[in-house]
């Protein structure tokens, strides 16, 4: 089992919780922290001390208050630490839902686990840090199921760009004049039609509106 972990949540009942957790499982040095800064000065400090840390297990969200901060969330955390300590473990414990952002993680920024807080969340924490021990990535099923769902519709960056612009207020007979800027092909307007029409017809969407809300649910955009 894990021989040192560190804990970054902001919430003081949450992180009392998840301390409890931990010591549950008899893993003998559990520290804790309420920022992402400290959770990174920590891990530096872990290393200089040839004493890293096996584990992190971080929320996603931080609430912002008086001390300003440089990594704002969990996942600027998670790349940092990941960039000075690549062997390390990391679970992703946090009430986020939407599977875009869910799977991003793990293909984006190589996190290990996954567990959304909800009901009975300290028993599947404990299943993920079991899996993660034994060198599994661990998400729940649901949580799987949805993230498969996703990957089904396969989402080119190319439809992402197309609806980040319309999300962002482009209008779709300007989309070519940004593709072309930023050389990105196919970008003449019968080709960004075509695109947005496949997508809404695979989607069963009527209109580009229903489009940007069905990506922005999923975590796309």
């Amino acid at each position: 089992m894990f021989k040192k972990v560190l804990i970054a949540e902001d919430h003081e009942i949450q992180n009392l919780s998840l301390q409890r957790t931990l010591h549950d499982l008899n893993i003998p040095t559990v520290d804790y922290v309420h920022y992402c800064d400290d959770a990174m000065a920590k891990v530096g400090k872990s290393i200089r001390d040839h004493s890293p840390y096996d584990l992190v297990i971080t929320d996603l969200h931080f609430d912002t208050d008086h001390r300003e901060q440089k990594l704002k969330d969990g996942k600027e955390m998670v790349s940092a630490i990941r960039a000075v300590l690549p062997s390390i473990k990391i679970i992703v414990f946090s009430a986020e839902q939407k599977s875009g952002i869910i799977d991003g993680l793990f293909k984006e920024n190589g996190i290990n686990g996954y567990v959304r807080k909800a009901r009975n969340d300290a028993k599947e924490l404990k299943k993920a840090i079991d899996a993660v021990f034994a060198g599994k990535n661990y998400l729940a099923l649901d949580i799987k199921h949805e993230v498969k769902k996703l990957n089904s519709y396969e989402f080119t960056s190319y439809d992402i760009t197309l609806v980040s612009l319309l999300s962002k207020g482009v209008i779709q007979k300007n989309i070519p004049t940004y593709l072309v800027t930023n050389d990105i092909k196919p970008n003449s307007l019968s080709s960004v039609e075509k695109r947005l029409s496949i997508l809404k017809e695979e989607l069963k969407i009527n209109n580009n509106e229903q489009l940007i809300a069905f990506c922005k649910d999923l975590g796309v955009i």
